[in-house]
C-alpha cells in the first residue's frame, strides 16, 4: 500500500544518511527495564523485546511530534505490546511526555473492535517518513488486518 502526504511530518529530516535511533529518546536504564519487561510478561527473547521496543518509541515520539494534525496513526498488534510497555511506566512515560510532547500526557484509547482501515500500513509509511527506521515483518504482520487503537486523535 502507498499512502501520498499531503504535508511532510513532523520530525521528518528530509533524505538523511542514517535512520533516527529510538535510543535516543529513551535512558540506557529505562530501555533496559523495558526490554526486560517485555521479555517478563510476553514469549519474547531480548532481540524481539529489542525490535517491538524500538518501533514502539518510533510510533511514540511520532505521535508527540505530530499532535493535532490527524494523521490516523496506529499500531498493529505487535508494535502495539511496547506501546503499552513504554505506558506502563508511569512515572517514565510522563517523563517522556515532558520532553517529548509540551508537557501534556499522550493519552492511551483503545478500541474494543479492530479497525481494518489500512491505518497501521500508513502509520509504518508515516513513521519511515519521520526518519525511522521501519521493521517491516512487525509492521506486515498486522498491516492489513488491524489496529487496536482509535486512529485520528491525539492519542495511542
Amino acid at each position: 500500500m502507498t499512502a501520498v502526504l499531503d504535508t511532510p511530518v513532523r520530525g521528518s529530516t528530509g533524505l538523511v544518511s542514517s535512520p533516527r535511533d529510538p535510543h535516543a529518546y529513551v535512558s540506557a536504564d529505562q530501555w533496559s527495564k523495558l526490554v526486560g519487561l517485555l521479555m517478563r510478561d510476553y514469549p519474547f527473547d531480548s532481540v524481539m523485546a529489542e525490535r517491538v521496543l524500538g518501533q514502539a518509541v518510533a510510533y511514540v515520539i511520532t505521535a508527540m511530534e505530530n499532535k493535532g494534525r490527524r494523521l490516523g496513526m496506529g499500531p498493529g498488534r505487535i508494535v502495539d505490546i511496547g506501546v503499552h510497555m513504554i505506558m506502563l511506566d508511569t512515572k517514565a512515560f510522563f517523563a517522556l511526555c515532558e520532553k517529548y510532547n509540551a508537557g501534556e500526557y499522550l493519552h492511551h484509547v483503545p478500541l474494543v473492535e479492530m479497525k481494518g482501515d489500512g491505518s497501521v500500513a500508513r502509520t509504518a509509511e508515516l513513521l519511515a517518513h519521520a526518519g525511522w527506521d521501519i521493521d517491516g515483518p512487525l509492521w506486515a504482520a498486522d498491516s492489513s488486518q488491524c489496529t487496536p487503537c482509535r486512529p485520528g486523535e491525539d492519542g495511542h
